[in-house]
């Protein structure tokens, strides 16, 4: 029996969280074959949307060669990293953790032209993706935060930008990084490279990276996040709520450069 495109979103949801565990477990030969079903379930996934008859565009059986390149297309792998940290980042962040945890590399720049076809792409059939690499926006103009990616299915709350939201975000980033080098079977040096960058701006992690623990790491995040949390929560649910009722669907993911009064709400 054919699945629904709600079934296909939901397995390939599961499938994409498969694939992150697997990754991080070291175990290459699983996340081959699982990112091999993810691209047959996304293929199915476009065939039902279009109309026609699944399948009938699959890739073929073949198991990834050892260093023949990403098996995802940039959009998946920006994702894959985005899903890791879990708050908006910066390009080269993006690239950075993705060469760290998923052992391939992009150059960041490519994400400039990444985000304006996907805006393309929602203007011309909105919502026809399960997701969508958006922009972050500033919570008092409700624009684009410069340099900042995130993801659609995100809470708004998640993707607005206050004052004291870089600090949380950072923060929250490096419990991410810290618990992922955690899960890892086997120290990888360039996650630990990226985990000690996060670590040498928050207080009383380690004074150096060979005495760098990953559980400190994230003791030491938690307790600095409990005294930001409130504040940015409290000014993250105000913006998230004015763009909620002020833009239109369209520039709630991808930001508005006009006063946001002359936005209209979009109908769901």
């Amino acid at each position: 029996m054919t699945e629904t495109a709600e079934a296909l979103e939901r397995r390939i949801d599961r499938l994409r969280v498969a694939v992150r565990q697997a990754v991080l477990a070291g175990d290459r030969e699983r996340a081959s074959a699982l990112r091999h079903e993810l691209k047959q379930a996304e293929q199915a996934w476009e065939d039902v949307l279009a109309g026609t008859a699944p399948g009938t565009a699959s890739l073929p059986d073949v198991p990834a060669a050892e260093g023949a390149g990403p098996l995802l297309p940039l959009r998946e792998q920006v994702h894959e990293a985005l899903s890791l940290l879990t708050v908006p980042a910066a390009p080269r962040l993006i690239a950075t953790v993705h060469e760290a945890f998923f052992a391939t590399a992009f150059p960041s720049s490519r994400l400039t032209s990444l985000k304006r076809d996907e805006e393309r792409s929602f203007r011309t059939a909105p919502f026809a993706r399960p997701y969508y690499i958006c922009a972050a926006l500033t919570a008092d103009r409700l624009a684009p935060a410069r340099g900042l990616l995130a993801v659609s299915t995100w809470p708004m709350e998640r993707r607005v930008i206050g004052s004291l939201s870089p600090r949380v975000d950072f923060l929250t980033a490096a419990i991410q990084i810290a618990n992922a080098n955690d899960r890892l079977p086997a120290p990888v040096p360039a996650a630990r490279r990226l985990l000690w960058r996060f670590a040498a701006s928050i207080p009383g992690t380690a004074s150096n990276a060979t005495q760098m623990d990953p559980k400190a790491v994230t003791q030491a995040a938690h307790a600095e996040l409990a005294v930001h949390r409130a504040a940015d929560t409290a000014a993250r649910t105000a913006a998230a709520r004015q763009a909620r009722d002020q833009l239109d669907d369209a520039a709630q993911l991808f930001g508005t450069r006009l006063d946001v009064r002359h936005q209209r709400r979009g109908a769901r």
